[in-house]
């Protein structure tokens, strides 16, 4: 693999060098040869005769295409003829095309004509990768040719995806059955197909500026499936993501928040109408078995439980911070929770950036980076997980026990998500967890405390 990488560098290097953002299609080809992903046979013709010479000795029909670093959507720029059929067509398809791209960019640097084995037959898919600001780099699979814009059927994994992600992709999209054959057609054949995405997945990990990717259409049939254009879209500035942190260091933290043995409420209330005061009467009155560990500055007890100035003070151990406090003491608090290494904060304070503060909802992310706690919120109602009666929220309690798990966001009220709880229970036998975060940046929070 080294030889490989070491191609696609060169690759990249001389794309750097010439301050551009897109490869060419030649240079594509190089790169999906580079990881073993099939293309068709091609070469890159400099004049009309040389052009019939490369479609003549690699067989009729061909298509020709434009090969410039300044035209990124070749058929928009009419720099695409398919279904060349003999030497004269071939000559006549280079002019016609080396016309259009001057008509369209009179600047454009040309490099050439690309001559191409035509493809035909089998159902006709997409492989590509898209670079996500919350999730990093995506592999995605669809149908694929004119029907990827029209139907948007497309599915996604993390990258690098495994064979069983990629074969899982197969099944994920709406159209799952054509890949299976319909009316008599042959079936895809799965293993090329997900041998394709996971090199793919794998090119875009190793390879972090490439921030897109889009082989489309790629010709799946029951023999193989090979890829019959590739776009590739560079960003040299790109900061590639820190790695996740291992799934087992996650799914410990995140059991621990949703299955608390000590919750702690930064705010909590003896005063009707408070935020604090309702999340501690949800928790005692939902019958939550664990800790319970009310944080104020001043009081002794608060609803017949010990109150601690902070949670450093708590003797005991805390798994799940909730906050009702003021937007601007949220960081302060945030870090004594680092210090005291509680591993989740549920943060219902309103008044960052959706409220104009953006400065106040960075120092959280910051902060929850710093001593790895993962955030919900910031301006939430909460969350429920009924297996252990808890409530941690200031709204009405739901003590109704399933199943099924609802996480909903940007700007969902109570009503409807009490609307969503009916569905589930009428579905599914009712709920097992809620969590409703309001700030658009939830995603985004959640996804940069995990990565760091």
């Amino acid at each position: 693999m080294s030889n490989s990488k070491d191609a696609v560098r060169k690759i990249l290097d001389a794309v750097k060098a010439d301050k551009r953002t897109s490869l060419t299609a030649p240079e594509g080809k190089v790169v999906c040869d580079a990881y073993g992903i099939p293309v068709p046979k091609e070469g890159v013709a400099k004049s009309a005769s040389e052009a019939a010479r490369i479609a003549s000795d690699m067989g009729f029909p061909v298509v020709m295409k434009i090969v410039s670093p300044d035209i990124l959507h070749k058929t928009e720029a009419g720099g695409v003829v398919v279904g060349v059929k003999n030497t004269a067509d071939a000559e006549k398809s280079y002019e016609t095309i080396l016309a259009n791209a001057r008509k369209y960019k009179a600047d454009a640097k040309i490099e050439g004509i690309q001559v191409q084995q035509m493809l035909g037959g089998g159902t006709e898919v997409i492989v590509g990768s898209i670079t996500d600001g919350s999730f990093g780099k995506l592999v995605a699979f669809g149908l694929g040719g004119v029907l990827v814009e029209i139907l948007k059927d497309i599915t996604f994994r993390l990258a690098p995806a495994t064979k069983d992600d990629a074969l899982s992709m197969l099944d994920g999209i709406q159209a799952h059955e054509m890949l299976k054959g319909v009316r008599g057609g042959e079936p895809v054949n799965r293993e090329a197909l997900a041998d394709v995405i996971v090199k793919v997945s794998q090119l875009v990990s190793d390879f972090p500026e490439i921030v897109e990717l889009d082989l489309n259409p790629v010709f799946a049939t029951s023999k193989n499936a090979i890829a019959a254009d590739v776009r590739i879209v560079v960003d040299f500035d790109y900061k590639p993501r820190p790695a996740p942190r291992p799934t087992e260091e996650i799914v410990a933290a995140m059991s621990r928040i949703m299955q608390p043995k000590g919750v702690a409420v930064i705010g909590a209330s003896a005063e009707d109408g408070k935020i604090g005061n309702s999340v501690m009467k949800n928790l005692i009155n939902g019958g939550y078995k664990g800790e319970i560990y009310p944080i104020h500055p001043k009081a002794a007890e608060i609803l017949g439980y010990k109150a601690y100035k902070s949670v450093k003070d708590v003797p005991g151990v805390i798994d799940t911070a909730v906050f009702a406090i003021p937007a601007k003491f949220v960081a302060g608090a945030l870090a004594e929770c680092g210090e005291k290494k509680i591993p989740g904060a549920v943060l219902i304070p309103s008044g960052f950036a959706e409220a104009g503060a953006p400065e106040l909802q960075a120092e959280i992310v910051e902060v929850g980076k710093k001593y790895n706690i993962r955030l919900m919120g910031p301006n939430i109602y909460g969350f429920y997980y009924t297996p252990a009666n808890l409530c941690a929220t200031f709204c009405t309690a739901y003590d109704v026990k399933g199943h099924a798990a609802l996480s909903s966001q940007s700007g969902v009220n109570l009503d409807e998500e009490s609307a969503n709880l009916s569905t589930l229970q009428n579905q599914y036998s009712a709920a097992s967890a809620l969590i409703s975060a309001i700030n658009t940046m939830y995603s985004a929070l959640i996804t940069a405390v995990q990565s760091s």
